[in-house]
């Protein structure tokens, strides 16, 4: 007999076959109970608001932070706009449109006059056509957003004047529609995931109990996940955003649903050896613990160089989804072992693996003309034969399809898109805007703030009212807004510390292209009037967020890269072999992006990519890719160890084809179900990385890199033992 022919091994004692796995069901248990509830409360310490995750020493930043010291509201203005088919009678604004402005200021989270104040509603302010007029409403709480702008838009449809229109927009009516966009993530997102796992695991095991074993450790990884995120989120120590609560529950899922397929993959291969389950278990977890650990480190490291970012959006996402995988990884390696353990091969039912199997069918199978092939059946044969027949052409022809996608790449346009781009569905808000555009100044109600020294304000000031794209600007003082009912004259302005403020409105809408570049104008030219102008604002945000992401991109790549190179040599004992594998994902993750490029300008039309799109894309899929890579080539050297470096490519690419492939499909679908919440950022990530794993897997982990190894030989493993040691059958290879 081989040493894999049917044996009995020592069965652990019974009280320990009782207490190890009643011990950890009952710790999960426990974790899933206390983390379950926290789903609904995620959205309590959530935060959508851009400007909350620029770093201190953005421009825009330190024009906030000059902003409170002049008021210490944190109001953010909706724009109320109303239009009419005719021209709308002067003797009514201060009627049916005055009654109107009065109603909004009732609505509760709108913020309360100063003293001195009848309202601090602004409006109702006429348009030049006559044709429409906007209201300027300050939403006191900024946490409320939603909430207060639902109740304006109910205010406004009750007491809309007859024969006219109405839209809440401005930067609240887009941020609540933003909110409201994310409101799928604790549901419907989580369901259409489950749910697509569900049928994948059904399709792969056959089985009706363990999709369900492979499930529940997945969701109590998520539950235990969102317990340490939501308490981390509300003692201040990391900040949660939508788009990282959907990114968090897709990648528990897909993680852990990948690593217990690795488990039960070899949790069945021992029970084709062993007639103790409990002994089967111990086996696979011996064998699995490595590959698993190691991808797991691999993600989770990957995820905290996420830490180097200047953006706080990216810098928060690293912990939150490494502490993601840190409880898939747990999960994995604790609970499903204990859970398979309990059910043992009944949890495969109704095509329960028998011992001596694998030599039933090795005797079946007879000679093969391939060493390494033995046993192997179907699709993962015949892709092992091909390899070992023509190796170089093989890893050619996928290198020139990886290459051939890559050229799509230059047309990603990863610069930003306009806010009002970024919610897919049905927005009151971007309508709104639209009808802004036509009949005011586009900017109204979103501002280029300019924080100047008070002496040279006045040169400052009609330095800014000359530059193209400004419409008109003035200088802050206080809630006196021009235009405005009661407001004469030129306003006085506030001063604090010998600084004043200056408001210019934007003629182009505030988050277009058009808008960008003035204050880009306004921050090269200030200077020579007052070097110690600030330019901030709506639009400078977005301006300095999209900056600080394409920086991060270049700097947080070669730190990447650098991390998993160094996993990959301590894990495979070699220099060449993680060389080629750094190398396949990289040339993967570009190739991916082509693509989306293509199918994002011609397919789906889409205006242009968040500019942390990359970024993103190319820590999931480099990570991810190198999963797989991991799950191969970890299984290749202990078959190498065993039977020689070539035959043992061949074994391994076979006895993981299946499992790998599943994972792979697993991962794509559940980073797929991003697609259902609509968000531009979220449905870009989820065709990047479920595409992008895919060709991975199909690619790259079944024909490149096997193909490659294989041409390559025993010389993948230098400079380590393997490399050095000859086994007798490749001594004999050498001679031939």
């Amino acid at each position: 007999m081989s040493d894999r022919s049917v044996r009995k091994s020592h069965v652990p004692p019974l009280w320990l076959r009782i207490v190890v796995p009643s011990v950890l069901i009952l710790v999960w248990l426990a974790l899933g109970g206390l983390g379950g509830p926290t789903f609904g409360k995620l959205s309590g310490v959530s935060s959508n608001d851009q400007a909350a995750f620029l770093p201190a020493s953005a421009e825009s930043t330190e024009v906030q932070a000059w902003q409170k010291r002049f008021t210490a509201s944190n109001a953010i203005p909706a724009i109320v706009v109303v239009t009419a088919d005719s021209a709308i009678p002067k003797q009514e604004l201060g009627t049916t449109y005055q009654q109107l402005a009065e109603k909004l200021a009732t609505v509760n989270g709108v913020q309360a006059p100063d003293k001195g104040q009848q309202t601090s509603v602004a409006g109702p302010i006429p348009s030049k056509d006559g044709l429409a007029v906007q209201y300027i409403v300050p939403i006191a709480d900024s946490n409320e957003v939603k909430t207060v702008v639902a109740d304006l838009r109910s205010v406004v449809d009750d007491n809309l004047p007859s024969g006219t229109k109405a839209w809440v927009t401005g930067p609240a009516g887009l941020t609540a529609d933003l909110v409201n966009a994310f409101g799928g993530i604790d549901g419907i997102l989580l369901l259409v995931a489950v749910a697509a796992v569900f049928v994948i695991l059904l399709l792969v095991y056959r089985a009706l109990l363990l999709p369900f074993l492979v499930l529940f450790t997945s969701i109590f990884a998520l539950c235990a996940a969102i317990l340490f995120v939501y308490l981390f989120a509300l003692w201040g120590w990391i900040k949660l955003s939508g788009q990282s609560q959907g990114i968090l529950s897709i990648l528990v899922i897909g993680a852990a649903t990948d690593y217990s397929l690795l488990l039960v993959a070899r949790y069945r291969e021992a029970l084709e050896h062993e007639e103790s389950r409990w002994v089967a278990v111990v086996q696979a977890w011996r064998a699995a613990l490595e590959p698993i650990v190691a991808s797991g480190a691999t993600v989770i490291l990957a995820l905290l160089c996420l830490l180097f970012s200047d953006l706080n959006s990216n810098k928060s996402l690293g912990p939150i989804a490494a502490i993601g995988i840190v409880f898939a990884l747990l999960s994995a390696l604790t609970l499903l072992p204990a859970l398979i353990a309990v059910f043992g091969r009944a949890a495969f039912w109704p095509f329960r693996p028998k011992v001596g199997a694998e030599e039933r069918r090795l005797s079946h199978a007879g000679a093969v003309a391939v060493a390494g092939l033995e046993g192997i059946s179907g699709l993962w044969r015949r892709v092992g034969s091909l390899i070992a027949r023509r190796p170089r052409v093989t890893w050619l022809v996928a290198f020139g399809l990886l290459v051939l996608c890559v050229l799509g790449l230059p047309q990603l346009k990863a610069n930003g898109v306009q806010q009002t781009d970024v919610v897919l569905s049905q927005s009151d808000a971007r309508d709104g805007q639209s009808v802004l555009a036509k009949h005011f100044d586009a900017g109204s109600g979103s501002p280029v703030v300019i924080v100047a020294d008070q002496a040279k304000a006045a040169d400052v000031l009609a330095k800014t009212k000359a530059t193209d794209g400004i419409a008109a600007a003035t200088y802050y003082a206080g809630n006196v807004r021009p235009g405005a009912p009661g407001a004469a004259g030129a306003p006085q302005p506030v001063v604090v510390d010998g600084r004043v403020l200056i408001q210019a409105t934007l003629s182009a809408e505030p988050d277009s292209s058009s808008a960008e570049q003035v204050v880009k104008t306004l921050r090269s030219t200030l200077p020579s009037v007052d070097d110690s102008a600030l330019v901030g604002g709506v639009t400078a945000i977005a301006l300095d967020t999209n900056e600080t992401a394409q920086s991060d991109l270049a700097k947080i790549i070669p730190i990447v890269l650098a991390v998993i190179l160094v996993i990959l040599m301590l894990l495979l004992r070699s220099i060449v072999a993680p060389l080629l594998l750094i190398g396949s994902v990289v040339l993967s993750y570009a190739a991916a992006l082509g693509v989306s490029a293509l199918v994002f300008d011609h397919v789906f039309r889409f205006p242009g990519a968040d500019a942390a799109v990359p970024l993103f894309g190319f820590v999931f899929l480099v990570a991810l890719g190198v999963d797989y890579n991991i799950f191969l080539m970890t299984r290749v050297r202990e078959e190498s160890l065993r039977i020689g470096t070539r035959p043992g490519i061949l074994r391994g690419l076979g006895m993981t084809g299946s499992v790998i492939t599943s994972a792979g499909v697993v991962l794509a679908a559940t980073f797929a179900a991003l697609a259902v919440i609509p968000i531009l950022f979220l449905v870009q990530i989820a065709f990047i990385v479920a595409f992008g794993v895919l060709l991975d897997t199909v690619v790259v982990r079944s024909l490149l890199v096997p193909a490659l190894s294989y041409d390559i030989g025993r010389t993948i493993w230098w400079p380590s033992r393997l490399w050095r040691d000859r086994l007798p059958s490749e001594a004999a290879e050498t001679a031939s």
